[in-house]
């Protein structure tokens, strides 16, 4: 079946999911990786996917649907800039990070990260910095993005303690803020968007795997154990009910909401340093 934008987005999800799967790393990185670490820690080790194949294929196939698909070319080049970070390879980073600009990438917000702060100084980080292109209401939009990212993260972790020691058999997923709906007024937002839409996946299904051990582990006890509690179990069902009720609340009151009047304009990005990233 022929390649569309669709399918290849739907692809690169999977991808950034599994690499999102891999093991930890210390230090958020440009693109994709600005996401990278909330989600590690929840997942378990990569499931045998060449993360930096699978995104130089995004590449090679999204290069030939036209200018519809320069989000996505832009897309594979953050993600490997990310590898390349990670591997210490600056040259390349700074190589793919330059390309990613050229075809469209714009989250100058997660340039803004504590370990890009190094770069702000150097010459080539600087020059791609500053051909970036942005508009105000988008990067509303990728703040929130980012803001998302580190609200999950706690969620998924006081999740993981509320759950410590429950005794019923159900499974409480990770609810999530829903995506914006709103059409972008650059292409480059669509990269946070399915980096974000990535995250919620990994999380969830970390959420869920979580869930599903401990669940199936009860059963187990409570078939050989003679004195297993119910009563206490179905206290502690109702209390996850009540739980989730409120994530399922908070998550939906988070939705990204766009100011009123707020700029449309294409502008350069605001200067290196004048930005405050949400992970610190």
């Amino acid at each position: 079946m022929a390649d569309t934008v669709t399918s290849l987005a739907s692809h690169l999800h999977e991808i950034l999911v599994a690499e999102l799967s891999s093991a930890p790393v210390a230090a958020a990185i440009p693109g994709q990786g600005a996401f990278a670490d909330i989600a590690r820690a929840f997942l378990g080790a990569p499931q045998g996917v060449d993360v930096a194949a699978g995104l130089r294929d995004v590449i090679a196939r999204a290069s030939v649907l036209g200018p519809d698909a320069a989000w996505l070319v832009a897309a594979g080049h953050s993600g490997l800039s990310g590898l390349a970070f990670k591997a210490r390879q600056t040259d390349a980073m700074l190589y793919h990070l330059d390309q990613a600009v050229t075809y469209g990438f714009n989250d100058c917000l997660a340039l803004h990260a504590q370990p890009l702060r190094a770069f702000h100084q150097d010459p080539r980080f600087r020059a791609s910095y500053q051909r970036i292109r942005i508009t105000l209401a988008d990067l509303d939009e990728i703040t929130w993005a980012h803001r998302e990212l580190v609200l999950m993260s706690r969620d998924a972790s006081r999740a993981a303690v509320d759950n410590v020691g429950r005794r019923d058999t159900g499974i409480s997923a990770l609810p999530q803020a829903p995506l914006p709906t709103r059409v972008p007024d650059t292409a480059g937002v669509l990269i946070t968007r399915v980096e974000l839409s990535a995250a919620q996946t990994a999380l969830q299904r970390a959420a869920i795997k979580a869930e599903t051990s401990r669940a199936s582990g009860n059963v187990s006890l409570s078939l050989v154990s003679d004195d297993w509690d119910y009563a206490g179990a179905r206290r502690d069902a109702w209390r996850a009910d009540e739980l989730d009720t409120y994530r399922q609340q908070a998550s939906a009151a988070r939705a990204f909401v766009e100011r009123p009047g707020v700029s449309t304009l294409v502008i350069p990005c605001p200067p290196l340093g004048s930005l405050a990233h949400p992970a610190g």
